[in-house]
This record gives C-alpha cells, sequence and structure tokens, in this order.
C-alpha cells in the first residue's frame, strides 16, 4: 500500500514534539518524518506551531503556543531576548547549552568529517564551560536610529532585520555600557545631533563601539559617525570621562552607504589611541580596529589549551596562520624557538609587532597577506619549515591551498582553533587523510546563550 505523505500548506496549525535545535538554535519537530523549523522551541517541549513557508522537504513555522514546556527550559533574564539577534537559547538552561554545543560538534565530526563514533569517544573531551555565563563580552557595537515616535535609540537589531531593539542595558555586556550609552544619548538629545538613517543616508551617528580591558579595567569608546567631524565633542567628553576607567574616546569617519560597521580614519579626542589588557602574562594593546576576542576568561582557556597541544620543548619553529593581532602568537612564543604570524589585515599585523615589542618578545616574527599565499611562498623560494603549524581560521575554514602546503611541509603536530565546527570538521577530514591522526578534541564555550562554540584540535603525524 503507497504511503500517504500529509501535504503541509501556510497558516496551517500543526501540534509538534520539539526534538533537536538546528545549527542556528531553531527547534526542530517532525511530523510523519517531515521537519519542521521553530525559532525559539526548545528540545522536549510540545508546542502549537503556524507553519509560515512549507518547502517539499521541510517547513518553517511559528511558536504559538507552548503546550508542555521542556525540563530544560527556563525564564530567560533578559527580557528582549526574542526580538534580538544576538541569544538565540538564551531560554535553555546553561547545562542544556553546553550538551548541545558539545552535540553539535560530535554531529559535525561524524557527519561532515565521516569520524566513527568510536574514534570520536576516544578523542573527544567534555566542553570547558563558563563560571559566569554574563556579563562576559569585552565589546559590544550599538546601532542608533529613531524609533516610531522619533526619539533616539540605540540597542540590537532584531533577528535578521535592520530594526532597533531599544536596550542600553545587555546582560551579555559589561556594565558599564548602559551608563556609556545613556551619556551619549543624553549628549545626542541635548546637542540636538541626529542618528544616522540607513534608507536616506542622513544623520550623523551610526554605532557606537565600546571595549574594555578586563584585566586592566580600561575602556574605551568610539563613535562610528556620517561625517567628518563631531559637533560640540566637548560635552561628550565632559560626560564620558566621569566613567571610572575611561581611558580612550575616539571616533570613527565611515561616510559609505554599507554595513561595514568602522571607517578607516580614527581620530582620537580624548586619552589614549588605545586600551590595554592581559590574556595569561601576555599584554595586549587593543585600538578600535583590532580584532580581539570577545570574551578575555575563556580565551585564556582556549589558547592555553592551544599551548598544551602544541607540546613545545623551546626549539620548535611554529608557523601561526590567521593569527590576528598576535594573541596566540605570543603565547606559543614563550615556549617557541621561533614563531611567524600570518594575518590578512596590515593593521592587525602593526598591532602584533606592537604587542611583541610590548611584551619585549623578540622570537616573533610577522608578515601581512593570505594564508594560502604566504605560506607556499615561504615554504617553496625559502624553504621555511614548520614542527608546528596552528591554524585559528575564519567561519569559512582554512583554504585548500593552505590545507595542501601544510600537508607537503609535513609538521610534526597541527593545532587547529576553530569558531566553525562543520568547517572544522570538513577540514579535518581532509588533514587526517593527508598523514595526521586526530589525538584530541575540545570544546569550549566562548559564546554563552548563543549557538557559537569554539573548538581546539591536535594532530599528529602518521609514521614520523
Amino acid at each position: 500500500m503507497k504511503e500517504i505523505i500529509q501535504e503541509y500548506k501556510k497558516d496551517m496549525m500543526v501540534t509538534l514534539t520539539i526534538e533537536d535545535l538546528g545549527s542556528d538554535g531553531e527547534g526542530i519537530g517532525k511530523l510523519d518524518g517531515y521537519p519542521f523549523f521553530v525559532k525559539d522551541a526548545l528540545p522536549g517541549d510540545v508546542i502549537e506551531a503556524k507553519v509560515m513557508k512549507a518547502k517539499k522537504n521541510y517547513a518553517y513555522a511559528r511558536l504559538i503556543k507552548i503546550l508542555e514546556p521542556s525540563k530544560d527550559r527556563i525564564q530567560p533574564p533578559c527580557g528582549c531576548h526574542k526580538q534580538c539577534g544576538g541569544c538565540q537559547i538564551q531560554a535553555l538552561s546553561y547545562e542544556a547549552q553546553l550538551t548541545y554545543k558539545e552535540n553539535k560538534v560530535k554531529n559535525h565530526l561524524l557527519r561532515i568529517g565521516g569520524f566513527l563514533e568510536r574514534e570520536i569517544k576516544q578523542v573527544m573531551n567534555p566542553i570547558i564551560g563558563m563560571e559566569e555565563p554574563f556579563h562576559y563580552r569585552n565589546k559590544a557595537q550599538f546601532p542608533f536610529g529613531l524609533d516610531k515616535e522619533g526619539r533616539i535609540v540605540t540597542g540590537f537589531y532584531a533577528g535578521r532585520t535592520h530594526s532597533i531593539i531599544p536596550n542600553t542595558d545587555c546582560i551579555l555586556g559589561v556594565p558599564e555600557n548602559q551608563v556609556i550609552l545613556e551619556h551619549i544619548l543624553d549628549y545626542m538629545n541635548t546637542e540636538q545631533i541626529k542618528p544616522y538613517q540607513e534608507e536616506t543616508h542622513q544623520g550623523l551617528v551610526r554605532h557606537a563601539l565600546i571595549r574594555k580591558g578586563f584585566a586592566t579595567g580600561e575602556l574605551m569608546v568610539c563613535l562610528v559617525i556620517n561625517g567628518g567631524s563631531l559637533p560640540k565633542q566637548e560635552k561628550l567628553i565632559e560626560r564620558l570621562q566621569t566613567v571610572p576607567g575611561m581611558t580612550s574616546i575616539s571616533y570613527s569617519i565611515n561616510r559609505e552607504k554599507t554595513n561595514v560597521i568602522m571607517g578607516d580614519t580614527i581620530k582620537t579626542i580624548w586619552g589614549s589611541e588605545s586600551i590595554r589588557d592581559f590574556i595569561g602574562s601576555v599584554e595586549f594593546k587593543i585600538s578600535p580596529l583590532s580584532f580581539y576576542q570577545v570574551n578575555p576568561v575563556q580565551t585564556e582557556k582556549l589558547y592555553s589549551l592551544a599551548l598544551e597541544y602544541a607540546n613545545l620543548s623551546g626549539q620548535e619553529t611554529v608557523w601561526d596562520l590567521y593569527c590576528g593581532i598576535g594573541t596566540i602568537s605570543l603565547f606559543l612564543a614563550q615556549k617557541a624557538k621561533q614563531v611567524y604570524g600570518v594575518e590578512i589585515v596590515p593593521q592587525a599585523i602593526e598591532d602584533a609587532k606592537e604587542n611583541a615589542k610590548i611584551n619585549h618578545i623578540t622570537n616573533a616574527e610577522f608578515y601581512v597577506g593570505k594564508a594560502e599565499e604566504v605560506l607556499p611562498e615561504q615554504y617553496e623560494k625559502h624553504g621555511v619549515y614548520a614542527d608546528v603549524i596552528v591554524v585559528d581560521p575564519p567561519r569559512k575554514g582554512c583554504d585548500e591551498v593552505t590545507l595542501q602546503t601544510m600537508l607537503t611541509m609535513k609538521p610534526k603536530r597541527i593545532v587547529y582553533v576553530s569558531c566553525d565546527s562543520a568547517t572544522l570538521a570538513r577540514d579535518l577530514r581532509i588533514l587526517c587523510d593527508g598523514g595526521y591522526e586526530l589525538c584530541e578534541v575540545t570544546p569550549v564555550d566562548q559564546f554563552g546563550h548563543t549557538v557559537h562554540v569554539e573548538t581546539v584540535c591536535c594532530l599528529q603525524r602518521v609514521n614520523m
């Protein structure tokens, strides 16, 4: 007898038991094997949902009513969590969040990397969670705009939109953010300074970038403006310099019609051009354009693991690809003979060199360029080799040329730090097929209440 499959259409109501979470944190429930993706639904929830879009093999639905809540569902401490695009899984208990992230890494290794369950079980360590999963972000960027009544507002964009959800007190950021934003709003209202409007490309203040050095307490504020100067800037300085820890006040000029937040021109109007922070014993100078991990407490754990997996004795030559401002490079330089860092962003390399100088590290050298171009050139033309290669690529993972050059160079060990476990699994398969054995995998929660997870892996060359 031919199986009859129910045809689901827009606006239909369905009752679902949520079984899993998707990669973006949406709940997944099935009827007769047909999956529904439902935002704000959690594993264990029994819900009533309305079909919003139905495809041949799946549908998107909107949560209408929770009939039976999951045992892992909690009351989110932030009232904006549903509208804001920042926290996708805040309604899930923190313990369940860690389980979800650990399983996410395992499933990607299994399905994308093609590793066997027994192999994964042998190498996978428990996820390293946070002791305090709130107020962990040392950096935040707040857009400015007008609400429906024409009042100046700041906060965060609603998910998948550029509509601002007013909120000066994000519970993932530092408490000083709220004080600073209220000062900026007061300045704009008093001095009649208009926020930027994307539709018309009019208005001045686009964003506020706020950074804090957790170890030093130093604060930085950089306003992104659609103009060449900041009117009555002394009024803003007067307000902001009363905030304890205020160290740097600047503005960034961005007159382009773009979604890119920061402009290339930075003008410091009060205090220092940068702030300082420490990860472990290494000091870092952080400018408005610097790439610097947003969770310094977990970053120290992550980089300590990378250093442990590198297993340095003091005689090794190490390459650090996608090195940013040299955070991992300088960690490694404390135990290596020589470290070479590669990064495509020129400003980041300047920061890396400056950070090496600040820390009196003389055995770290940095190159500007694409990893897939610099590494082959140094290897093929200059015969540079590596005992250990450390990679910390963007979400898209390593370039194919970079992976092949790594396999040709045959370092003893490869340490792979990843912010996307799907591309990590893909790249690990290539490396393992090319003569490496996966020895350890440890997820680290850098971004509590979001679906993102960092992972650090150790690979050892076989038949050395």
